[in-house]
C-alpha cells in the first residue's frame, strides 16, 4: 500500500510541473490492479551515459545542462517538491540537447506525510547529509545533490566515491571533496 501511495504520490506531484526541463506526465491511473503513468516519450540519453564518452565536454555545455537542471529544480521547489534523487541517471539528454529531469518517484511534497523522518531515500553517492541521516529534508538536499553531479562532470570522478555503501556515507556526513583542480575547472566553478 505504502507503494503504491508513493507511486500515485509521484504522478500527482510530477503532473503539475509543467516546465522544459521536466518530464511531462500527461496522465495515471489504475487498470486491471497494475498502476501506470502516461509520460513524454525522450529520445537520447542520460546523463550518466553521456558522462562515460571518452571525449570530454566542452565547459560551456556543462554549465548549459547544469544552469538548466537548476531551472528545473528550482521550478519544482517554488511549488513545494522536492526531489530528492539528483544523480545523472535521472538527467536525460535528448536528441535535441534538452535537458529533462526524470523520475520524481522519491520526490516529496512539502505537505506530505507520506514521508517520515528516518526513511533513508534517495541515492548514497548524491545524497545530502540530512538524507544520509534521515531527515526530513527540504530544496537544500536537492542543492547539493546538484552540486555532486556538477562536481563529477567537471572532474570525471564522484565527489564522495568509495567501494562500500558505508564509506559512501560516511564521507558524506564527514569529508570534503577534493579540490577541483585548475586543470579540471576555471576556479568560478570550482568554487559552486
Amino acid at each position: 500500500e505504502e507503494t503504491r501511495e508513493r507511486f500515485f504520490r509521484e504522478a500527482r506531484s510530477a503532473g503539475q510541473l509543467m516546465h522544459r526541463n521536466i518530464i511531462t506526465i500527461y496522465d495515471f491511473g489504475e487498470e486491471g490492479g497494475r498502476a501506470y503513468i502516461v509520460m513524454e516519450l525522450l529520445t537520447g540519453d542520460s546523463l550518466a551515459k553521456v558522462m562515460t564518452n571518452p571525449e570530454p565536454m566542452p565547459l560551456e555545455r556543462q554549465i548549459e545542462i547544469m544552469t538548466r537542471v537548476c531551472e528545473g529544480l528550482a521550478f519544482a521547489h517554488a511549488r513545494g517538491i522536492v526531489h530528492r534523487d539528483v544523480k545523472p541517471a535521472n538527467l536525460f539528454i535528448t536528441a535535441e540537447g534538452q535537458l529533462k529531469i526524470l523520475d520524481f518517484g522519491v520526490a516529496r511534497i512539502a505537505s506530505s506525510k507520506l514521508t517520515r523522518s528516518g526513511l533513508i531515500v534517495g541515492t548514497p553517492d548524491y545524497m545530502s547529509p540530512e538524507q544520509v541521516m534521515g531527515k526530513v529534508v527540504d530544496q537544500r538536499s536537492d542543492i547539493f545533490s546538484c552540486g555532486t553531479v556538477f562536481y563529477q562532470l567537471l572532474t570525471g570522478r564522484k565527489p564522495f566515491a568509495a567501494k562500500r555503501l558505508p564509506q559512501i556515507l560516511d564521507k558524506v556526513m564527514s569529508e570534503t571533496p577534493t579540490a577541483i583542480a585548475a586543470t579540471e575547472a576555471p576556479a568560478e566553478q570550482a568554487a559552486i
